[in-house]
C-alpha cells in the first residue's frame, strides 16, 4: 500500500472520531460552565463537594476511566454503548480542565463589575448571567479552543473500547501491512489535518480579543 492509500484508509475512521468529539462536547461544555460557576460562587461544604467532583474527572487517568465505565459497569447491570462511554469520559475529563478556565475567568473580572450590577438593582444571578459570564466567556474563548483540540486528540484512546476511529483503522492496517513508519506517520498527519484548522481558529480568536482590549484601552 502506498502512503496515500494508508492515509485514506485511516481517514475512514474520521466519522467515529468526529462523533465522539461532537458528543463529548455535549458533556464537556455544560460540565465546564456549571461546575466552573459553582466553584466560583460556592463556599464551605458545597465548594469542597464541587471541587472534589472536578478533581475526580481532571485527575483520573482517562484510559482507566474508559475501561471502568465500559467493562465494569455491565457487571452491576448498567450497559452503555462504547460511543456513549467514550464521549462521557473524554468530555467530562476535558470539562474538568475547562471548568478551571471558567472559574479563573470569572475571578479575573474587576470587582467593580459586580458592584455596578448591584447598584443597578440586579440580583446576583442576573449579574452573573448579564455582566460577568459574557465577559469571561469572551476572554476564555482561546482556552476553550485549546481544550477542544485536546478532546480531538484524546479520541485516539477510544480504539481501546472497540470503536473504529482513526487509530483503530491504523491498527487494522498494521495487521495486514507491515509498515509501522508509514502507518503511524499517516495517522499523525491525519490528526494534524484535523487539529491544525482548529488551532488557526484559536489564534484568530486570541488576536481579535487582544485587539478589542487594546481598542477599549485607547477609548
Amino acid at each position: 500500500m502506498s502512503i496515500l492509500d494508508i492515509w485514506l484508509g485511516i481517514l475512514q475512521g474520521l466519522d467515529v472520531t468526529a462523533k465522539v468529539t461532537g458528543y463529548g462536547l455535549l458533556f464537556a461544555v455544560p460540565f465546564a460552565l456549571i461546575f466552573g460557576v459553582a466553584q466560583y460562587l460556592a463556599k464551605g461544604v458545597v465548594l469542597f463537594a464541587v471541587t472534589t467532583i472536578i478533581e475526580f474527572w481532571r485527575s483520573s487517568a482517562v484510559i482507566i476511566l474508559l475501561f471502568v465505565f465500559y467493562y465494569a459497569l455491565p457487571v452491576v447491570g448498567l450497559m452503555l454503548s462504547a460511543i456513549t462511554v467514550s464521549a462521557m469520559v473524554l468530555g467530562l475529563n476535558i470539562g474538568g480542565y475547562a471548568s478551571q478556565a471558567v472559574r479563573a475567568g470569572l475571578q479575573s473580572l474587576d470587582r467593580g463589575q459586580k458592584e455596578a450590577g448591584q447598584a443597578l438593582g440586579l440580583s446576583r444571578p442576573m449579574i452573573l448571567l448579564l455582566i460577568e459570564l459574557p465577559q469571561a466567556l469572551v476572554a476564555m474563548s482561546p482556552t476553550f479552543v485549546n481544550h477542544f483540540i485536546q478532546l480531538v486528540k484524546a479520541t485516539a484512546l477510544v480504539s481501546l473500547v472497540t470503536l473504529t476511529d482513526m487509530t483503530f483503522r491504523a491498527k487494522e492496517i498494521a495487521q495486514i501491512e507491515y509498515n509501522p513508519v508509514g502507518i503511524y506517520t499517516s495517522l499523525l498527519l491525519a490528526y494534524f489535518v484535523v487539529c491544525y484548522p482548529i488551532a488557526i481558529l484559536g489564534r484568530w480568536l486570541e488576536a481579535r480579543i487582544s485587539s478589542g482590549r487594546e481598542l477599549a484601552r485607547g477609548l
